[in-house]
């Protein structure tokens, strides 16, 4: 069965600094007709126990679970000492998820960091399997997925993710070998590293546990080979969100190829920057396809 989570793209500098508040979110989630939450670390304005009970407790009001933590590791900064302060992070960011995500599925995204002017190609693959590998113990042990998505950049980063190109991202994937552990899918962030989506999830199909859905259409005058050439920081130009199945990816073959896999996941909508009301539109697009899977 597939399940539908709502991330609220468009609230994620407001709830990171608590200008709004996360109950308040889960409050016009709840009218979205969606079947989960998913979260972001700074969301969070405690992490104490009492405090992530109360969250989890608001979040079932709803009927509403929280099976995913978007987390951002970031494991290609040169220092040592910095990379083991990422590492407990996530294992503190696992521990949370352990207590308010459900018994049958839960996961923290893993990613491998930013892509800094210097860091070798050889250095940056190493570091981030080096990190997800330390990772995995402790995430086996309170049973939550790791799980890596062919990300472009988080939206606090200074520079995009080292391992956007697919060759980069398969390398870091191919190396580990845990049922702990799989794919993110993102077939947007495809469209943005200039990217043929489909091509990136046939190779991705083994390993799929999650999806972030979205979707993208080109501004006037801006083609795919202008998001190819983008250098800059802060997010490629030209690109705007809009209601899924009304951009250019092509969810019938996204579909297809999930329900060959047998695929029963979240899908996670990473939207609302024009609206909720996009995102409940993009709620039910979902739901009617997922309707193959029956």
């Amino acid at each position: 069965m597939i399940r539908i989570a709502v991330f609220p793209k468009a609230f994620l500098e407001a709830l990171s600094d608590h200008s709004m508040d996360l109950m308040d979110w889960i409050d016009q989630a709840g009218t979205l007709g969606a079947d989960g939450l998913e979260m972001y670390p700074t969301f969070f304005q405690r992490t104490d126990d009492a405090y992530l009970l109360q969250v989890k407790r608001k979040a079932e009001q709803f009927n509403l679970l929280i099976p995913m933590m978007c987390s951002s590791p970031d494991f290609t900064h040169p220092d040592p000492a910095f990379r083991k302060r990422e590492i407990a992070s996530i294992r503190r960011l696992i521990d949370m998820m352990a207590e308010i995500g459900p018994d049958d599925f839960r996961s923290c995204r893993v990613l491998s960091g930013q892509n800094r002017p210097g860091i070798s190609k050889q250095d940056g693959i190493r570091w981030t399997v080096e990190g997800i590998q330390e990772l995995l113990p402790y995430a086996q042990q309170h049973r939550v997925h790791l799980v890596m998505e062919n990300h472009y950049k988080d939206g606090f980063w200074d520079y995009p993710e080292f391992a956007q190109s697919s060759e980069i991202f398969f390398e870091i994937v191919d190396q580990i070998d845990s049922p702990w552990f799989g794919v993110n899918y993102d077939p947007s962030n495809a469209i943005v590293a200039g990217e043929d989506p489909l091509a990136v999830l046939n190779r991705a199909l083994p390993k799929v546990c999650t999806m972030h859905a979205s979707d993208r259409s080109l501004e006037e005058g801006v083609t795919l080979d202008d998001l190819k050439q983008f250098k800059g920081t802060g997010y490629a130009h030209g690109l705007r969100h809009g209601v899924i199945g009304r951009g250019l990816n092509d969810y019938d073959a996204i579909f297809s190829r999930l329900k060959n896999v047998q695929f029963s996941g979240w899908i996670s909508i990473e939207d609302g920057m024009n609206g909720l009301e996009e995102m409940r539109q993009s709620v039910a697009f979902l739901r009617d396809k997922a309707a193959i899977f029956n």
